[in-house]
């Protein structure tokens, strides 16, 4: 693993200015166990102040440091994605692993399911989903939902790679020897999956805060904790641009771009390095 990081650090840009961008995105994050106000205090700063020294990004109307409350907004969008991705992950990599090893009839019934599940539009149901709960959804139920929305594409992806790895030679010698069909798709087929699950996954998170933020700037999230998402939301509810308090959306909608621009930079550099190609070329420009 410690390898992969190094190699990825030294032959991919994307993910270097990527991760660095996260890194950055992390100690904001960690910066929020020391606020000084909690996440959802009101009226402790004067209302509609404009960035200074004292209130670097400006308050807002409900007299709320936004700096702080970014802090809050980015911890809160990164575990929301983060449960979304565990689930649909979890999901996906599970029925994935057991439809292509198992094969037959099994097979033909989950992939008949995944298939029906890709096909359904995801943004519009989990709009209409959120708008028959509104009122309901709280933060661990709009995670629930995005992951649950979010399974079939991985689940798709991981069985056309075990297809391709029960085909191996060293999976015939594993079944030849006795092992266990559970074995050998844990100790023979999950390590290779691991480093695709490791992309998937950074592009799950990038995926996973854009339904956050779309819900919540609908107003169809979890309003009494703050996301990058609420935060524009409450933005807008105040009018803050009609005042001319631009850095009230200023500093969520900067947030959310910085996330997405990191986690996207590292999912290319990811996916550049895995491929096979230029891993190939890697391989060649060492041996030249």
């Amino acid at each position: 693993m410690l390898t992969t990081i190094k190699g990825l650090f030294r032959y991919s840009p994307s993910f270097r200015y990527g991760a660095i961008i996260l890194l950055f995105v992390v100690i904001l994050v960690g910066l929020s166990f020391v606020a000084p106000y909690e996440q959802n205090a009101r009226r402790v700063v004067p209302l509609n102040q404009p960035p200074s020294g004292e209130f670097i990004l400006g308050t807002n109307s409900s007299g709320q440091d936004m700096f702080w409350l970014m802090t809050y907004g980015l911890r809160n969008s990164l575990i929301i994605a983060g449960v979304a991705v565990i689930i649909g992950r979890g999901i996906g990599v599970f029925l994935g692993m057991i439809s292509g090893y198992l094969g037959g009839n099994i097979d033909r019934v989950l992939s008949s399911i995944v298939d029906s599940f890709i096909v359904v539009p995801r943004l519009p149901l989990l709009i209409l989903i959120a708008f028959i709960l509104r009122g309901q959804i709280t933060t661990f139920t709009l995670a629930l939902l995005i992951g649950l929305l979010d399974w079939a594409f991985p689940s798709k992806r991981y069985r056309s790679q075990i297809l391709s790895l029960k085909e191996r030679e060293f999976t015939h010698t594993a079944v030849f020897s006795g092992m266990s069909s559970s074995k050998i798709v844990i100790k023979e087929h999950l390590p290779f999956i691991i480093p695709f699950l490791l992309a998937d996954v950074v592009s799950g998170f990038l995926f996973a805060i854009g339904f956050e933020v779309t819900l919540s700037v609908l107003g169809l999230g979890d309003l009494n904790t703050p996301s990058i998402g609420t935060m524009i939301y409450w933005g807008n509810y105040y009018q803050a641009l009609l005042a001319n308090r631009v850095w009230v959306l200023a500093a969520p909608i900067a947030a959310s771009i910085v996330v997405v621009v990191g986690f996207y930079l590292v999912s290319i550099g990811l996916s550049e390095y895995l491929d096979p190609r230029t891993r190939l070329a890697r391989l060649q420009a060492a041996g030249g």
